[in-house]
């Protein structure tokens, strides 16, 4: 019994685990798995997050900072009256002393101070400004990517299907063989044939299953070129003979005006200007508020009694408020090389966006010209076939009369599998031209909506 009920977990396991395996998924699905889990476009997807929180950011700058804070410290009672440039010196406070006292002594401080910069004359608009056209930056670059990506994942599904539906060609062509190579072994037998042309299409044999090895080797990779762009560890099983058995529809109107590049493109320049005016808007002044309370403790008392331990209390409480207007009188002399670089880069994007639009015209004209020499070199492909077809048993027949030799025979199983292959071939080449003409134009839907 616990024989039986192990047999049995073994089958069902095998079942499920089979089932699993041969799930064969559409390309719409495979395109939704690809978007959810490819590392590069959850990278582009955190890009845009990011670049929304740096708007936050800028716009944050406008909250006031408030800082309390505690000191203590022992130190000599040496004073001095004066100036000093503080960058390398801790400031001291308090009268000068009368003579070079080395006795150590407490002093003690609390505070609380508010800086704000309600009025930046523009500056903080700037920044927000450029932040904000960050986020279109970053959005057009996702979109675009997702397009790109998409297109690749559907260019791998087509290349493993192409090889798929070749697989079973070369299969045929096996059959075709293994059948000669039969008849051939009985003609031999009477004495019909030579004994040389069993060897000939016995080599003819391994010869088509080295083939269809190679087909089935470029099939296997191009599933794992898939399942790459797919994101997932997951046997992929594809079949779709659709592709094989009727055409797009060609696309006709010269518009690219909807693809993402030229949208990364012109965000590019947007962010660029965007740059040169946040830059420009650090010449202006900048108002600032700030408030303080603070109390302090001192070991030296007003008379230069040194009282040591007097220094750890507070003594006495201020406060005080004031504005402060600041405004960078060199300023505009320190950032004219940046605005001309900027300038500069201005130039520079815009006319990589012309570049951009003058290569996808000339793409789309020329994806236009190939959808429309394909969907005619199709049309011409069955009379190939069937006259291949034709020529292929006809010389066959000669020469199981005698009337043809071996190679013959072998040039037209040749012919015939080439024909076939170049008509599978032609189907598939009219869809790559749909979908490339789909990613010239930015809209990958011109394609899937023809996809059953």
């Amino acid at each position: 019994m616990i024989k039986y009920l192990f047999l049995t977990f073994l089958s069902s396991t095998y079942f499920f685990s089979t089932a699993q395996v041969q799930q064969t998924k559409t390309l719409h699905q495979l395109l939704q798995v690809a978007e959810t889990n490819y590392p590069l476009l959850k990278s582009k997807k955190f890009s845009v997050d990011a670049a929304q929180k740096a708007v936050e950011v800028s716009k944050n700058t406008i909250i006031p900072s408030l800082d309390a804070a505690y000191q203590m410290n022992y130190a000599t009672y040496n004073n001095i009256t004066g100036m000093a440039y503080p960058q390398y010196l801790i400031p001291i406070s308090g009268p000068p002393s009368s003579t070079n006292n080395f006795s150590g002594i407490f002093g003690s401080a609390a505070s609380l101070l508010l800086n704000w910069q309600p009025i930046t004359f523009g500056q903080r608009e700037a920044q927000i400004a450029y932040s904000q056209t960050g986020v279109k930056y970053a959005t057009a670059d996702l979109a675009n990517e997702i397009l790109q990506h998409k297109v690749k994942v559907a260019n791998a599904y087509l290349d493993a299907l192409t090889f798929a539906e070749l697989a079973k060609l070369y299969q045929q062509n096996i059959s075709r063989t293994e059948t000669n190579l039969s008849t051939v072994k009985t003609l031999v037998a009477n004495g019909i044939k030579a004994g040389v042309d069993s060897a000939l299409f016995s080599a003819e044999v391994s010869k088509a299953k080295i083939d269809r090895l190679n087909i089935q080797k470029n099939k296997e990779q191009a599933i794992i070129a898939l399942t790459q762009l797919l994101a997932t560890e997951e046997n992929i099983s594809i079949a779709d003979t659709s592709f094989f058995s009727k055409l797009p529809t060609s696309i006709i109107a010269n518009d690219t005006s909807t693809n993402p590049l030229l949208s990364l493109y012109n965000a590019s320049i947007e962010l660029a200007k965007a740059k040169r005016q946040s830059i420009a808007k650090t010449t202006a002044p900048t108002l600032g508020v700030w408030g303080t309370t603070y109390a302090r403790g001192s070991g030296v008392s007003n008379n230069g009694d040194v009282k040591t331990f007097d220094g750890l209390s507070l003594q006495r409480v201020n406060y005080g408020v004031g504005v402060q207007l600041s405004v960078p009188l060199l300023q505009s002399l320190k950032i004219k090389p940046q605005l001309q670089q900027q300038a500069f880069q201005i130039k520079a994007d815009q006319e990589k966006l012309n570049d951009i639009i003058l290569q996808l015209k000339k793409q789309l004209e020329t994806a236009n010209t190939t959808m429309d020499y394909a969907l005619k070199t199709v049309k011409e492909m069955p009379v190939l076939v069937q006259s291949s077809t034709f020529a292929y048993v006809t010389m066959v027949s000669r020469y199981n009369a005698g009337l043809a030799n071996y190679a013959d025979v072998v040039q037209a199983q040749y012919n015939l599998l080439k024909a076939e292959t170049d008509y599978k071939t032609a189907y598939m080449a009219a869809w790559k031209t749909l979908l490339y003409q789909a990613a010239i134009k930015g809209d990958i839907n011109l394609f899937l909506n023809q996809v059953n």
